[in-house]
């Protein structure tokens, strides 16, 4: 290996430093939440830390809040129809695994069905795009909206998904929902919140993991390797096009590009790997549903972990979903959340106090329960009137450059 390689490496390896923490830090998470799980502080960490269930709708939703940045972070279009390629990628596994798919006979691999939804939401992309990118600003965001409305209409009455389209179509039991190589059983993991693999005694070491722990691992693979290519993308020629639309439309087609089909191909990119998350999402929830797929607020959830987390960083998205779900989490009455943790900490007395007319239990059970909506809604006009380049955009402009660029560097300065 010559020199020039080795030092290319090693600026590779630098370069996708702070890569390398966030993923151990996301495979470490479930042994972490495991060991505090069994130690004095238990009740907190079910308290303060997200359950492997929600972390498991990070990595979708992150996914899905990605593909939304992928267009509207770096091409400046926002896509306020999302949610369209989303529930095409979703509902395509459903039907394909129900033997509902013209052409693609039932028992067919997930993985391939999964690729070919994401291959439908392309086309589809290119046909709403072909219209909507006749124009710009919020007529486009608006006629994305639109065409995402007649979909998800469209499907809450469509007889042939199933009796009752309203509330969707299940995956039956038994249908072989696995991430791995397809047609390779020992390469092959399925997923899904009851349905999914378990083992126990993982070489002899005494470790079990359970089905969601599998999930949540073998939807982390699909995730990753969909980040990445979405990242190489960014920093390729096509890449450098799409943020140059975004910085002046105008000067780069005079200089020579045409940037109408740059723009498609960065739309339908991103609707591709929107039905990714979709299908990873139908695969382990076991079915989909219009509000729950091709919804509008479906694509509103990405604006704002895209926002919270930093448009136009990518990764950001990520964090934001992390930050989304884990308030969800904190908030929710389905869990062990804040508010069963103060009523398990106050002491009686303290709950049946009264305050102005109300117990503190009452206080907690209006304020708190399940009231995390309202408070993201706060969360996110705080962020937009002061945090507008959200987490990782703020982190980067304290750094002055891109995170990693500048830990990287930053981090072989004290080697030094």
């Amino acid at each position: 290996m010559s020199s020039s390689d080795e030092h290319w490496i090693r600026s590779y390896g630098r370069d996708q430093f702070p890569h390398v923490l966030v993923v151990l830090g996301f495979a470490l998470y479930p042994i972490l939440l495991g060991v505090l799980n069994r130690t004095p502080v238990a009740s907190e960490a079910s308290a303060f830390l997200p359950g492997l269930t929600f972390m498991i709708i990070v990595l979708y939703m992150g996914l899905f809040a990605i593909s939304f940045d992928f267009i509207s972070g770096y091409t400046g279009y926002l896509s306020f129809g999302h949610a369209a390629f989303y529930g095409t990628g979703a509902y395509f596994v459903v039907l394909a695994a129900n033997g509902q798919v013209p052409g693609v006979p039932e028992g067919m691999p997930f993985m391939i069905t999964m690729f070919l939804g994401a291959t439908l939401a392309f086309v589809v992309a290119l046909a709403i795009g072909a219209v909507s990118f006749r124009l710009t600003g919020v007529y486009f965001a608006m006629l994305t909206l639109g065409f995402a409305q007649v979909m998800y209409e469209f499907i809450r009455h469509w007889g042939y998904v199933s009796s009752n389209p309203t509330e969707g179509a299940t995956i039956p039991s038994g249908a072989d929902m696995s991430i791995g190589v397809p047609f390779v059983d020992s390469l092959n993991f399925a997923v899904g919140r009851l349905s999914g693999d378990s083992f126990e005694n993982v070489l002899g070491l005494g470790i079990d993991i359970s089905a969601t722990m599998t999930s949540y691992y073998a939807l982390g693979i699909v995730v990753l390797l969909s980040y990445f290519v979405m990242q190489r993308i960014i920093h390729s020629p096509f890449g450098k096009v799409m943020i140059a639309i975004r910085e002046n439309e105008e000067r780069a087609r005079a200089v020579g590009y045409n940037v109408f089909w740059y723009k498609m191909g960065a739309f339908a990119t991103s609707a591709f790997f929107a039905a990714i998350a979709g299908a990873l999402f139908a695969a382990y929830a076991g079915g989909a549903s219009p509000d729950n797929s091709f919804y509008f607020l479906v694509t509103a959830d990405a604006l704002i972990m895209a926002i919270i987390g930093g448009i136009g960083t990518l990764a950001g998205p990520l964090f934001g979903a992390l930050f989304h779900e884990w308030f969800e989490d904190i908030l929710s009455t389905e869990s062990d959340g804040l508010s069963t943790y103060l009523e398990q900490l106050l002491p009686e007395s303290v709950l049946t106090a009264e305050v102005a007319g109300l117990t503190i239990n009452d206080f907690i059970g209006t304020f708190l329960d399940g009231r995390a909506p309202l408070y993201l809604g706060i969360i996110f006009v705080l962020f937009v009137l002061f945090v507008p380049n959200g987490l990782l955009g703020s982190i980067r402009d304290r750094l002055g450059g891109t995170v990693s660029k500048r830990i990287p560097a930053a981090l072989e300065r004290y080697r030094r």
